[in-house]
């Protein structure tokens, strides 16, 4: 019993540890300039190379990749609004580093909703 205990919390603290990594800003750097994207899976919705459905942002007529946040953070990819079947709109604040762009605060606007101005 005292083993099962010592494995369940370790698989907490694991649990944690990973969702800690992947966590962004809740809110936007006020000192920073939020832009307006287009969001979807890189490979579905925007063809980027790739073998498996991985999250990416539009701007300016190229799309990239996104680190700092993952597909499935955001929902479904494959629902009916997901990041596979759909194009959304998000707000996000960060930068391009090595052709990506690393994402320090990402939020993803309702279906249908204009953008801040």
């Amino acid at each position: 019993m005292k083993q099962v205990s010592v494995i369940l919390l370790y698989l907490f603290f694991i649990q944690s540890a990973v969702a800690q990594g992947r966590k962004i800003n809740a809110l936007p750097d006020s000192t920073k300039k939020i832009m307006t994207v287009e969001a979807g899976c890189g490979q579905c919705r925007f063809t980027l190379p790739g073998k498996s459905c991985d999250l990416a942002v539009r701007f300016n007529g190229k799309a990239y990749y996104v680190d700092g946040t993952h597909i499935d953070d955001h929902g479904d990819a494959h629902a009916a609004d997901g990041f596979c079947e759909a194009t959304r709109k998000a707000e996000v604040q960060g930068a391009l580093m090595d052709d990506r762009f690393k994402v320090t605060y990402f939020k993803l606007l309702p279906a249908g909703k204009k953008a801040r101005k």
